[in-house]
C-alpha cells in the first residue's frame, strides 16, 4: 500500500496522552486547558438540543454566532469582518487549519513554517503536494528572525503559517514583528494563515495583535480561532475562520466537501453564551493566577 505521508508517524501527543492515561499522570503533553466548563455553557447547549437545533446547521455556521464572533473580533481586535461573508464555523481551529492549507496550496506551492510549530501544520501541506519551507525559531523566542523568513521567500512562496500566541514557545509577537511581515508580503500574493487558538492565554501585561489588525496582513490572511482552547471545551471541536470575502468564498469549497456544517446546538448554545463579554474579557486573569501558582511551586 501506498501511503501519502511515509514520513509521518503518530502523533506524540496521542503517545503521551496515551501514557498519562496508563499511569494517572497529569499530562502536560497537549494544548488544551484541563478545567471544568462553565455550567451555564453545559445547560445552553442542552437547551438547544431540547428546543430543537439538531439539524443541520448552515453551511458557514449557526448567522447569530457568526454576528457574534463579529462583534467580539471588533471590540478585541478593531477589525471588521461580514458575518454573512466573511466568517465561517469549522470542527476546530484544525479543520480551519486544514481548509485554509487545502483550499489554497498546490502541488509544488511552498508554504513557510515557522518551527517548532503545530505537528500538523506540514503533514497538511504535504498532502496536497505543497513543500513545507521550516524557518527555525532561537531561543529564548523573543521575537522572529525576520532576515531568515525574507530569505526563505521564493517566486514558489504561495503560504506563510503563522502562529501567534507561539506554541511551543510562549511567544508573543510585537507590532514591529507585524509590521515587518507587512512589509515583507507586500506586493507579493503570499497568503497568511494565523492560527491565533491561544489569543486570550498572555500573561504579565503583554497585549496580543492579531494580523486582522494591520490592513496590509488581513487583506490576504485567513485567521483561525477555537472556542475550545477558549471556554475548556477542546472535545466539542468548536472553531472558526475569518478570511475577506474572496478567500471566504475558496475557504467555504473546500469546507463544503469536508464536514458540510458543525455541531448545532453547540453553535446555538456558543452564540447565546457570546452575549455576556465577561465570558472571554476575564480568561486573561484567570490564566495569569494559575500560571502564578505553578511557578511558585516549581521555583
Amino acid at each position: 500500500m501506498r501511503s501519502k505521508l511515509p514520513q509521518n508517524k503518530l502523533s506524540i501527543f496521542a503517545v503521551m496522552s496515551k501514557m498519562a492515561a496508563q499511569y494517572n499522570a497529569i499530562n502536560l503533553s497537549q494544548g488544551f486547558p484541563d478545567f471544568n466548563t462553565d455550567p451555564a455553557l453545559i445547560r445552553l447547549v442542552t437547551q438547544a438540543m431540547q428546543n430543537g437545533s439538531n439539524q443541520y446547521a448552515p453551511l458557514a455556521g449557526y448567522l447569530p454566532l457568526r454576528e457574534n464572533i463579529a462583534a467580539l473580533v471588533q471590540e478585541l481586535r478593531g477589525a471588521t469582518y461580514d458575518p454573512e461573508q466573511e466568517i465561517c464555523i469549522t470542527v476546530g481551529a484544525s479543520e480551519a487549519l486544514y481548509v485554509a492549507i487545502t483550499a489554497f496550496v498546490h502541488r509544488d506551492d511552498e508554504v513557510i513554517v515557522l518551527k517548532p510549530a503545530y505537528d500538523t501544520y506540514e503533514p497538511t501541506i504535504a498532502l496536497q503536494g505543497g513543500i513545507p519551507v521550516p524557518v527555525q525559531l532561537d531561543a529564548p523566542y523573543t521575537t522572529v528572525d525576520w532576515d531568515a523568513v525574507a530569505a526563505a521567500i521564493t517566486p514558489k512562496t504561495r503560504m506563510l503559517v503563522l502562529n501567534n500566541p507561539h506554541n511551543p514557545s510562549g511567544m508573543v509577537l510585537k507590532d514591529a514583528d507585524l509590521k515587518r511581515l507587512e512589509e515583507l508580503v507586500k506586493d507579493t500574493d503570499i497568503l497568511i494563515l494565523s492560527d491565533e487558538v491561544y489569543e486570550h492565554i498572555v500573561f504579565d501585561e503583554k497585549q496580543h495583535r492579531s494580523v486582522a489588525s494591520y490592513p496590509g496582513l488581513k487583506e490576504r490572511a485567513l485567521v483561525t480561532a477555537s472556542f475550545g482552547k477558549t471556554f475548556h471545551t477542546t472535545g466539542w471541536k468548536m472553531g472558526y475562520c475569518l478570511a475577506p470575502k474572496a478567500l471566504m468564498a475558496e475557504f467555504n469549497k473546500v469546507h463544503q466537501n469536508t464536514v458540510f456544517c458543525v455541531h448545532h446546538p453547540t453553535q446555538v448554545a456558543l452564540a447565546e453564551y457570546l452575549n455576556e463579554p465577561e465570558h472571554y474579557l476575564n480568561l486573561g486573569s484567570f490564566y495569569q493566577r494559575k500560571r502564578d501558582v505553578f511557578l511558585n511551586a516549581i521555583q
